[in-house]
């Protein structure tokens, strides 16, 4: 029986001879070695590169942190529009006088500042 060749995926190590090219052996490019290479050639401007191309924007919301001790703020403030964690944090919030609100908030980069 005939030994069929092992998927391209499944090779353990990253040079592997090429049955196809003779004993020429394929190496592998990081991504970082790739984006230097293309900094070296002559592009247009209209050219797509590696590194022109965008993200499309997330779809998922952005996680919100405690204004008080950093960690995820599931809670926010109505009145301060400070988030945080849990009830302790809640009642440090109702506590803080209004300028200490303000810089908190300006921190964040909050657009509307109490």
């Amino acid at each position: 029986m005939e030994e069929q060749p092992m998927p391209v995926f499944k090779r353990m190590t990253l040079a592997q001879t090429n049955p196809i090219a003779g004993n020429k052996k394929r190496t592998w490019k990081s991504l970082k070695q790739i984006l230097a290479y293309e900094r070296t050639l002559p592009w247009k401007e209209s050219d797509v590169t590696y590194s022109s191309i965008n993200g499309p924007p997330s779809f998922v919301p952005a996680k919100k942190y405690s204004d008080i001790s950093g960690l995820i703020a599931p809670y926010t403030d109505p009145h301060s529009k400070l988030h945080y964690h849990n009830a302790e944090e809640f009642q440090t919030v109702r506590s803080l006088p209004m300028d200490i609100t303000a810089g908190f908030l300006a921190l964040r980069g909050a657009s509307s500042i109490v």
